[in-house]
């Protein structure tokens, strides 16, 4: 099929900032799809259909343009339309061959050049249609992070975020409207944000800074078990830290953390990239109150929670590449319903600390092969006035992969 789509990205100066490419697909399109703002920057001249995009957002529009015909087709996206774009979602549905991209100086750009940040040193991390906690996931001290905003009031909403969670001291830079002739710039601390409300259009350049004591959370697993709210269902930091090797996360994996207690083996699965997705099955509703709270305090609000009790709870997730079982072991069916769903060549881990749960793991172990490890952790405690081991409980991990 021939190239019927033009994707173009526009920046704040308009028509005047456009290629000669890029105006000439406009001249000659039968229709443009874009937001209000991008197609209100086009001038009167241009005589193709003007459509703007739907709420909520669909592409499907533009998808029909493919079928009912039309010959040129073009979409106007903001600065590059692959980075956080439209791009990206229509690449997902045109051929290489029917859409071609004409792309702009991105926000990130122009952002890097405005404070001269070698842009591959910045992380960017984006708030539109996302919650603010998000963000946590990427304070460390001497980040450098780039923040697309998702209206007026995210800066103030970043702001208290970071001096709620020991990053106060961080320099904030909020530009309005980036590469525009009213182009606004503000430079204040984190701590020190007086701007309840800027325009809508802007985006936050970071460089977190913290006291000499807080550096954020490690990137390695196994956070101290006081970095979450519990009622004592944790899986505590050393057993974490060996349960997350057996489970090892890859970037787009989905876990099931089944019997989830407070959400500590899902949230650092999470952690672990970006693109790591899971769910934590729950039914205890206090435990559910406290995996919401964890999940945001630690930056992975997109761990989704299932209220409710396996195998039962199960039924209509989507299948998984990991499964962790840290509590119900003995609930009939449990075992064989995660493994039965389990994505082939995944990872199977479960953890048990009674005698029933692991004789549970040593039966379906009979059956189905795999690993057991036993984990001893003894910590030194005082007695009187000299110090003892004190064994917490042993667990018998089961690790087993589907092949």
């Amino acid at each position: 099929m021939s190239t019927w789509l033009t994707v173009i990205g526009i920046g704040e100066d308009g028509w005047h900032g456009l290629s000669r490419d890029a105006r000439r697909a406009l001249i000659e399109a039968d229709a443009i799809h874009g937001g209000d703002r991008h197609l209100a920057l086009l001038p009167v001249r241009i005589r193709a259909r003007r459509e703007p995009w739907p709420k909520p957002f669909s592409i499907d529009a533009v998808l029909a343009e493919r079928t009912r015909g039309a010959a040129r087709v073009c979409v106007l996206a903001s600065g590059d339309p692959m980075h956080f774009g439209v791009g990206a979602t229509l690449a997902r549905e045109v051929t290489t061959d029917e859409m071609r991209v004409i792309p702009a100086p991105s926000s990130l750009s122009l952002t890097a050049a405005r404070l001269h940040w070698p842009l591959a040193d910045a992380a960017c991390v984006s708030l539109v249609g996302r919650p603010v906690a998000l963000l946590l996931a990427s304070l460390f001290r001497g980040a450098r992070l780039i923040v697309l905003s998702a209206d007026g009031g995210t800066p103030a909403a970043v702001a208290a975020l970071l001096t709620a969670h020991g990053f106060g001291a961080s320099r904030m830079t909020v530009f309005e409207h980036l590469g525009c002739e009213n182009e606004r710039r503000i430079d204040e601390r984190a701590d020190d944000w007086r701007n309840p409300v800027v325009a809508a259009l802007n985006l936050i350049a970071i460089e977190c800074r913290t006291h000499a004591d807080h550096a954020g959370p490690p990137l390695t697993p196994g956070l101290p078990d006081d970095a979450y709210r519990h009622d004592s269902q944790l899986t505590k930091r050393d057993v974490r830290a060996v349960t997350l090797v057996h489970l090892a996360p890859q970037p787009g994996e989905l876990l099931w953390d089944v019997g989830a207690g407070c959400g500590s083996i899902g949230i650092e699965w999470m952690r672990a990239h970006p693109a790591c997705r899971a769910i934590a099955i729950e039914a205890n509703e206090g435990r559910q109150r406290l995996i919401e709270y964890n999940r945001d305090a630690l930056g992975v609000p997109a761990l989704q929670l299932v209220r409710g009790e396996a195998p039962g709870a199960l039924d209509a997730l989507a299948a998984p590449d990991a499964v962790f079982i840290g509590g119900g072991l003995t609930a009939p069916g449990l075992l064989d319903a995660c493994w039965s769903r389990l994505r082939q060549g995944g990872r199977l881990v479960a953890n048990a600390v009674t005698l029933q749960s692991e004789a549970a793991l040593v039966q379906w172990r009979a059956r189905h092969g795999g690993e057991l490890t036993r984990i001893g952790i003894a910590q030194a405690e005082p007695l009187g006035s000299f110090d003892t081991w004190r064994q917490a409980l042993p667990i018998t991990l089961l690790h087993t992969s589907k092949t």
